[in-house]
């Protein structure tokens, strides 16, 4: 069972985002030496007012920390960018990180990113299928001839291959049925999303692993993202995030993301999606998602816009020793 860090690289407004950056190599440095074996980092377009790093200059400004560790973003909006550049972004970083680069990549659903990169929400679906099968064949492939519906590359080849024979792995996330065989039939694995209940995954899984046998595929392996926050007590543990959680989230509403805080208390909406409390709180949950799921490699957010650094620090080293 892996262990990885979902990195912040989102602040609030006012925040001096370059006094941070240490703060994240600390981070990085901290998970790493704790036995985290991945980094993850999240990708938008226009979040004002909320700040955000842009994710390919971090990544690589962070491999060198996580020297070791596989690094991918979680998730790249594939649709909104052009094959040909995540295909070359994609392998430069798998050479920076030795070989362990992974691309966390998705359909996206901000309508106002969409629009202003000219793109109908409704081609998500099938620019992501047709983005997936060019990049692997540039990745592979001396000379690439493709003649798609949205891209066209005639007799040319990118201008570095990856590390990793084959390419990076691509990892697909995925919330609905169709997206989910999806990701089966061209995905390397699942990439469940933070916000997905466990209830609601239980049966996705099963429909996930069914499609698989019918693809003829096996996944990479089977990973999930899920906010997470190790305390020292649990009896104060959520009380300590909560206000940094709801900005989050409130943040997700703003964007136009449905939520549920709507129709529910965000203690209800935490259950059964954040793992939340002390060691051993949190070792159960983790347990009881691997009962359920299968699941063996959990991608954790360990924070959030506002949430003081020496407090994440401590999540991290404590969460490190459940894995240990």
């Amino acid at each position: 069972m892996k262990i990885g860090m979902f990195i912040n690289t989102q602040f609030p407004e006012g925040d001096p985002v370059a006094a941070r950056l240490p703060e994240l190599i600390e981070q990085v440095n901290t998970a790493r030496d704790a036995g985290f074996s991945s980094l993850w980092f999240p990708h938008h377009f226009l979040t004002a007012p909320l700040q955000m790093l842009a994710i390919t200059p971090m990544m690589a400004h962070l491999a060198a920390a996580a020297h070791g560790m596989t690094i991918g973003p979680n998730i790249l909006i594939l649709p909104l960018l052009n094959p040909v550049q995540v295909a070359e972004e994609a392998a430069t970083l798998d050479v920076l990180s030795g070989g362990n680069y992974i691309l966390g990549a998705g359909l996206g659903y901000r309508a106002a990113e969409f629009e202003a990169f000219n793109i109908p929400l409704a081609e998500r679906a099938p620019r992501f299928s047709e983005m997936v099968g060019l990049m692997r064949r540039l990745w592979t492939e001396d000379r690439v001839t493709h003649e798609g519906k949205f891209y066209t590359v005639r007799d040319q080849g990118i201008s570095l291959k990856p590390t990793r024979p084959g390419g990076p792995p691509i990892w697909v996330a995925a919330q609905v049925d169709a997206a989910i065989r999806r990701a089966a039939r061209i995905g390397d694995a699942w990439l469940i999303v933070n916000a997905s209940a466990l209830p609601a995954i239980m049966p996705q899984m099963r429909l996930y692993r069914a499609a698989l046998t019918e693809f003829g595929r096996q996944a990479a392996e089977f990973p999930i993202a899920r906010e997470c926050y190790v305390g020292e007590s649990h009896a104060t543990a959520f009380q300590e995030c909560r206000a940094a959680l709801e900005y989050k989230y409130n943040s997700y509403a703003a964007w136009g993301m449905e939520s549920p805080t709507k129709t529910m208390s965000f203690e209800d909406f935490a259950a059964d999606r954040f793992i939340i409390g002390d060691k051993v709180a949190v070792a159960e949950e983790i347990a009881r998602y691997r009962e359920a799921l299968g699941v063996d490699h959990f991608i954790m957010r360990v924070q959030w816009p506002g949430l003081p650094q020496e407090k994440v620090l401590g999540s991290i080293r404590r969460l490190g020793e459940i894995f240990a």
